[in-house]
């Protein structure tokens, strides 16, 4: 999955114009408040996904703009691609001159991974980070999985309203033991998914990790579940049927398992200095973007946003000057990293306008 051409149009501060990057390492720098990130927006809105940013679809529209369009040209295994994106009151989509049902059409045409300093959180905060990137990314490789972690979802707050009232009305017991044996069944899928998944990402993230380590740290990673180690989630219901109920919710699942991170033996949340951090979730990404092309045939475009504050200058070269084989965009301030950059494409933006570097 190759970018060729980028066009805008008042998107964001992005008023009018054009951006070409190379097949490589594409770097984008600038002072802040440019539209460095502006820029990556633009080019992850083809992927069909909503803004990385969380931003409303008016908040991509220029100020006092009726709408901002976006164009891209890209090259996938099949063929050419020529795309548009609208933004106004709602999102309008076209894909090679084919008027699509909206945005989401694009999903699983053009595939891309990103990186901002928000993704952090999955090394830094809590399980709940953690078990959401997991989800989102067998999300991705199997679009019905999706349906599962609803169904899961569903259950369990069915079974937590459960709880709650059985201590008024005891023959609601009898509901619970229906409720878990479909809660287990299901609960239990979305386990042996995201373990599946881990298999899959372990090896690649841990090769990543080592080089932008400079071989100097390894990544390890364990996936920490109360069903697994009780026999399943069905026993494990039963064992903490009495917890749960002087608790009023359901103490132990999949809603409460946790991915350890972990560098040199140690834990990355707890342990890991800001560079380590940072380092731990990039190769994350990148890991994340080897499944992909595993799975699909198609290595994603991916999109680092602020990566290059913390990182050591081993780091920093390893991504600048040794990651092959895929398309990778860099937004960073600094123009000491821009000269560190042995080849790929270097562009500056100031005020939301494209300055090709030589």
């Amino acid at each position: 999955m190759t970018l060729s051409e980028l066009r805008f149009k008042d998107f964001r501060n992005l008023e009018e114009g054009v951006y070409y990057p190379g097949p490589g390492v594409n770097v984008i720098f600038g002072e802040n408040a440019q539209g460095k990130t502006n820029l990556l927006e633009a080019i992850w809105l083809f992927s069909g996904m909503k803004s990385f940013r969380g931003a409303k679809d008016q908040e991509l529209i220029g100020f006092e703009k009726p709408f901002a369009r976006l164009k891209a040209a890209y090259q996938n295994n099949v063929r050419e691609n020529k795309a548009q994106l609208t933004v106004a009151e709602k999102k309008t989509a076209v894909l090679n001159g084919v008027k699509l049902s909206g945005a989401t059409g694009f999903l699983g045409k053009f595939s891309a991974v990103v990186f901002a300093p928000s993704f952090l959180s999955i090394v830094k905060s809590g399980p709940e980070e953690r078990r959401r990137f997991l989800d989102a990314s067998v999300c991705q490789l199997k679009p019905a999985y999706a349906a599962v972690v609803t169904e899961f979802s569903r259950l369990l707050r069915q079974r937590n309203a459960l709880l709650k009232d059985a201590q008024f009305e005891s023959s609601l017991l009898d509901m619970l033991d229906v409720l878990d044996e479909r809660l287990a069944v299901v609960g239990d899928k979305v386990t042996e998914e995201r373990k599946k998944y881990l298999e899959n990402l372990t090896p690649k993230v841990e090769e990543i990790y080592a080089g932008l380590s400079g071989g100097r740290e390894e990544i390890g990673f364990c996936y920490l579940s109360k069903s697994r180690d009780s026999g399943g989630f069905k026993d494990l219901l039963r064992q903490n049927r009495r917890e749960d109920l002087l608790s009023k919710t359901t103490t132990g699942g999949p809603h409460r398992d946790d991915l350890e991170i972990v560098i040199n033996g140690r834990s990355a949340r707890v342990y890991g200095s800001q560079g380590q951090q940072r380092s731990a979730a990039l190769a994350l990404k990148f890991g994340e973007s080897e499944v992909l092309l595993d799975e699909t045939g198609e290595m994603p475009v991916v999109l680092l946003d602020d990566v290059m504050s913390e990182l050591d200058a081993v780091r920093q070269d390893f991504i600048l000057n040794h990651i092959e084989g895929r398309q990778v965009f860099i937004t960073c301030c600094d123009p000491d990293t821009v000269g560190r950059l042995s080849g790929g494409t270097k562009t500056e933006i100031k005020n939301g306008r494209i300055l090709p570097c030589t």
